[in-house]
């Protein structure tokens, strides 16, 4: 009775085994066939683009090698060096002075906070007139100090948005674009450095000199404390880099200075030392977690660092991320669909932020704007002017490696690799234009992370990208 029983349950797995694997065959065939339908089917207006093409593996499984070293940590921090020395867009926050004149700030204020030459809107419609200028200048303005103005110094504790005047007013230019905020000219994350130079009259706003830029940001978005707490907050050997578009802290209840807190991609925080991780935090065990120091902010506005749980499946890495190019392929993905942000706008960032938080998660700082980055000597330069011929570009071009930096007035693209003769870059874009299959200038959206051909790309019916394509960089 027993064997008869074993034979039958036998039979009956391996009957329902098979049915199993029949119906996974058929599950699995109606998956690809979905599939292909929605690829015949796509109807996207970004010319020449694949569904396969937004797959990172798309271009890693092109490149030689993918996994070669491009630059030693030693390389980067002589190139970091190089650039806080020679380039006046990047600087060490902590080499700022102690104490500034009444001259020195006054410029500082007037080399960020201009009144634009051309005429600027609200976003009802309403053009800003001298007197609206004056109240922001008017919140700028400091007593004299004979002594001079003493410089503090802090940590960014959440994400700060950098703004031209100490003002959340949203701006625009005549096009009347409201994406385009022009009062909103960079961020910072939790963890940067910045020099304090002095505040608004209402005490709101902070003049903050960060790594790449001096502009106005909120108070409560940095915590002051001395420039030797500051120092080795951010020279800690032992550190964790966020290497993810965004990841958060763990939930922690009733401590929102530590909870969920946002980190974008290149924010780098010290690890806790092992001897100070406790056996339960926040009454949690940390065993599974990265244990951070997080910068946070007394009522006082003194800086205060607290552990920070952020869990071992967020993607982050220990130390910097190696700069190899297979590493510059997925970082630049991480980012695929993110809505453009004019000046980090958005929650987001723009052109030069994107290529700007993918090479910091290698450890390499980079001019902020993309004029600064494009227009300055760092790197390996192949520059142009109006003389150049099409032939010249198109030869560099064909010579591009994976990740060289390509310029355009205002713009910077990634490149990605060649695909049947066509080169293809990433680049956080707002406009599409190209010549259509009836040599009609044809004008769509990207408004965001995007992958495309480089060569039919327009900016207008007289000019290509590549017509105003003044320089590639190659970060070597």
């Amino acid at each position: 009775m027993k064997r008869f029983l074993s034979i039958g349950l036998a039979m009956l797995f391996t009957v329902g085994s098979a049915t199993h694997s029949a119906n996974a065959q058929q599950e699995s065939r109606a998956q690809q066939e979905k599939a292909t339908a929605y690829q015949q089917n796509w109807g996207t207006d970004v010319m020449n683009v694949t569904q396969a093409q937004l797959d990172p593996q798309h271009w890693l499984a092109k490149l030689p090698s993918p996994n070669q070293v491009i630059m030693s940590k030693a390389q980067i921090s002589a190139h970091n060096k190089a650039l806080v020395e020679h380039n006046r867009f990047v600087s060490d926050p902590l080499a700022s002075p102690n104490v500034l004149s009444d001259k020195q700030l006054t410029s500082k204020i007037n080399s960020i906070s201009k009144v634009p030459k051309s005429a600027r809107f609200f976003v009802d419609g309403r053009q800003l007139t001298g007197k609206d200028f004056g109240l922001y200048q008017d919140n700028m303005r400091f007593d004299s100090a004979p002594n001079g103005h003493k410089v503090e110094f802090g940590l960014i504790v959440q994400r700060a948005a950098l703004r031209t005047f100490p003002t959340d007013d949203r701006v625009l230019n005549s096009a009347m674009d409201a994406d385009l905020d022009r009062f909103q000219e960079s961020a910072l994350f939790p963890g940067d450095a910045v020099a304090v130079l002095t505040y608004s009259k209402d005490k709101k706003w902070a003049l903050v000199q960060g790594f790449n830029y001096l502009a106005w940001t909120r108070v409560e978005n940095f915590a002051l404390g001395s420039k030797q707490q500051v120092a080795e907050f951010t020279k800690q050997d032992d550190f964790l880099v966020v290497t993810g578009a965004k990841v958060f802290t763990q939930y922690v209840p009733d401590t929102p200075a530590i909870s969920q807190q946002q980190l974008d991609m290149s924010v780098r925080l010290p690890l806790v030392a092992k001897d100070e991780v406790p056996t339960a935090l926040y009454a949690q065990n940390p065993y599974a977690n990265y244990v951070v120091w997080l910068p946070t902010r007394t009522e006082q506005g003194r800086l205060k660092l607290q552990k920070a749980l952020i869990g071992r499946s967020q993607d982050v890495h220990l130390g910097y991320m190696a700069y190899t190019k297979a590493n510059v392929i997925r970082q630049g993905f991480k980012f695929l669909g993110e809505r453009y942000g004019w000046g980090h706008d958005y929650n987001g960032r723009d052109c030069t932020g994107f290529v700007g938080e993918i090479y910091r998660s290698f450890g390499i700082l980079m001019p902020r704007n993309s004029g600064d980055q494009g227009g300055t000597d760092f790197g390996i330069d192949t520059r142009f002017n109006k003389q150049s011929k099409m032939d010249e570009k198109r030869k560099a071009i064909d010579a591009m490696e994976v990740g060289d930096l390509l310029y355009i007035p205002g713009h910077v693209m990634l490149y990605l690799g060649d695909e049947n003769g066509q080169p293809f870059v990433i680049h956080d874009v707002k406009g599409l234009a190209y010549f259509d299959e009836n040599q009609k200038l044809y004008k769509g959206t990207l408004n965001g992370v995007s992958v495309t051909p480089l060569m039919p790309l327009r900016l207008s019916e007289k000019n290509s990208y590549v017509d105003r394509l003044y320089n590639i960089k190659r970060i070597r």
